[in-house]
């Protein structure tokens, strides 16, 4: 066999290795046993196994096995390969380009530092403790993870940090003593990961401005200011997931629909990020076109179903659709797999409105049916999304519960209801799904302010007669009401056409209703025909078709929709003067 090669000088002399004299300028080092120490390195053992001098088992023996041709190397044959613990320690870990200490004892002095960690962090003085020699560790917070390293005796990794001179660094801390000796040392290895550290960051940049992007398209999609109808008084919010989720398809809408009747909408579009904002922002859109058809609910519905397949058909989305008649008192609602509305009643009780619900929107081939809930004076009613109440760590139901409680106990504002339902639901900034909260309250309108309010009612009875009868009941009506000379007698014209065309067009039962707000005063028909009169042109010579255009021309607004137990409605409104 060959003779081996002489040890490095600063690899180890009797064990022991020495400072080389190119680093006399520092403090000495400490003697620290290199040999001892690579031993624990990892693979250091599996080689020494395969040493030449390690005894060779007999059933192990053989041409092919490592241990053999080692043994038994023929002249002329290539050098034998040096095993781990053969190599010059020091030379080594010199080279290697990753940042490399060594530090012993409880208060971790530094034994050594590689060439790299010298050109990274500036010279180091050996033998001086870590917290004071190595400042650029005790700012990353290493100190405690080599504390923990001697404690247990294993290897600890620090990810990714960035380090005083600007560039990042995983570090590696492993033990190189034997029965997690206090006194034993830790071997620190940084590997430089500057590069991947500035992808990661790039990517999470790409991804904000993705997700700023997402919301900036959903809160522009959503309404940037309430409608506020007279007998309501609403408030909402909307509250997008933390950084960490892709903003989600939760919308909301308030439509007045005329007549005193109100509109209001709440639907979630499954999926995230920019796709569903922009679906919903489609399905939000079409809601305002059909509301203004005047549809009962459950129609509303079936529109917004096949427009959903149509948009995407692989996306589907809830939907809730209610509207509210403050002459009714109640609340008429079609529900697409939403959840339940709440309302809580003047005396404090909480009902929930469960049924009927179809599918969600898009899955096609169902008939929706509208339902019915009871919205009084002093009544407050809730709708939301999945993301106040869905909680991974609890059913459905029990997050709705705890909605329930938490609105049977709130007063207040619809604004400090809806702050208060968010805050009770525990939705934070970084919540892991969008949030939005619709708000009503029926206001029990007293004093002063209940004089506002004002309803009257005539059936009307007979024939041609009738229409006398009707204009006079409104002259009366509006003079009691105290309206300016101009409007009482608009408001009296408006009655006259709009009766005289129900008892032309229409069929019993007829009734005549005057009903005023703080801002308006709304005239309503109703008859038993179901056919809905439109605004025509006449023609100099008909003797009919005049009455609607003249409605329209005196009026603010005019409409007309079919009632639910069949016939029809035709309004009209008169915005009342300021002050």
């Amino acid at each position: 066999m060959p003779p081996r090669p002489a040890p490095c000088q600063t690899a180890h002399v009797l064990g022991r290795v020495t400072r080389p004299p190119s680093l006399s300028t520092h403090e000495a080092c400490p003697t620290v046993n290199f040999t001892r120490w690579s031993a624990r390195l990892p693979g250091t053992q599996r080689r020494a196994a395969a040493r030449p001098d390690t005894p060779v088992p007999p059933d192990r023996r053989g041409d092919g096995s490592v241990p053999a041709a080692r043994a038994a190397q023929r002249p002329g044959d290539a050098p034998a390969v040096p095993a781990v613990d053969e190599l010059p320690t020091r030379d080594v870990l010199d080279r290697v380009p990753a940042l490399v200490a060594l530090v012993h004892g409880p208060d971790h002095r530094i034994a050594y530092v590689n060439d790299a960690y010298t050109a990274a962090f500036g010279p180091r003085t050996t033998g001086e403790p870590a917290r004071e020699a190595l400042p650029e560790l005790a700012e990353l917070g290493l100190l405690p993870l080599l504390d923990q390293v001697l404690r247990s005796g294993r290897p600890r990794t620090l990810k990714s940090r960035k380090a005083v001179d600007g560039r990042s660094y995983t570090f590696t801390c492993t033990p190189v003593s034997e029965d997690r000796d206090r006194d034993g040392g830790v071997l620190v290895f940084a590997t430089d990961v500057t590069d991947h550290a500035e992808a990661a960051e790039r990517l999470r940049a790409s991804e904000r401005r993705q997700r700023e992007t997402a919301v900036t398209l959903q809160r522009s999609l959503l309404p940037q200011e309430l409608e506020q109808p007279d007998d309501l008084r609403i408030a909402a919010t909307y509250q997008p997931g933390g950084t960490e989720a892709a903003v989600g398809g939760d919308w909301y809408d308030v439509i007045t629909l005329g007549g005193g009747r109100t509109a209001l909408v709440i639907g979630d579009v499954m999926g995230r990020g920019v796709r569903a904002a922009a679906v919903m922002g489609q399905l939000r859109t079409a809601v305002r076109a059909y509301a203004r058809l005047d549809l009962p609910p459950h129609e509303v519905l079936q529109l917004l179903d096949g427009l959903a397949t149509e948009i995407d058909a692989n996306q589907i989305a809830t939907c809730v659709y209610a509207v509210h008649d403050p002459n009714e008192g109640r609340l008429v609602y079609a529900s697409a797999g939403h959840l339940p509305i709440l309302v809580r009643d003047e005396n404090g009780t909480v009902s929930r409105a469960d049924e009927p619900t179809g599918p969600p929107l898009g899955t096609g081939g169902w008939m929706h049916a509208s339902g019915s809930i009871a919205l009084g004076p002093g009544a407050t009613a809730v709708l939301y999304t999945d993301g106040l109440v869905e909680r991974r760590d609890e059913d459905l139901d029990e997050g709705i519960a705890a909605l329930e409680r938490a609105l049977a106990g709130a007063t207040g504002t619809p604004q400090v209801v809806c702050d208060r339902l968010v805050r009770s639901a525990g939705v934070t900034a970084d919540h892991d799904d969008d949030v939005a909260v619709l708000v009503l309250q029926h206001p029990a309108r007293k004093g002063p302010d209940g004089e506002l309010f004002h309803n009257a009612a005539l059936e009307l009875l007979g024939g041609v007669e009738a229409a006398p009868r009707a204009r006079a009941f409104a002259s009366g009506v509006l003079t009691s009401w105290r309206f300016p000379a101009e409007l009482h007698d608009l408001g009296v014209l408006a009655t006259s056409e709009l009766v005289a065309n129900s008892l032309q067009h229409g069929t019993p039962p007829m009734r005549l209703r005057l009903r005023r707000t703080d801002r308006r005063l709304i005239v309503e028909v109703t008859d038993g025909d179901d056919h809905l009169p439109r605004r025509r042109r006449a023609e100099p010579g008909d003797e009919s078709g005049r009455g609607i255009a003249i409605v329209a021309t005196i009026a603010s607004s005019w409409g007309c929709r079919r009632t639910p137990g069949g016939g029809k409605a035709v309004w009209c409104e008169f915005l009342l003067p300021k002050g």
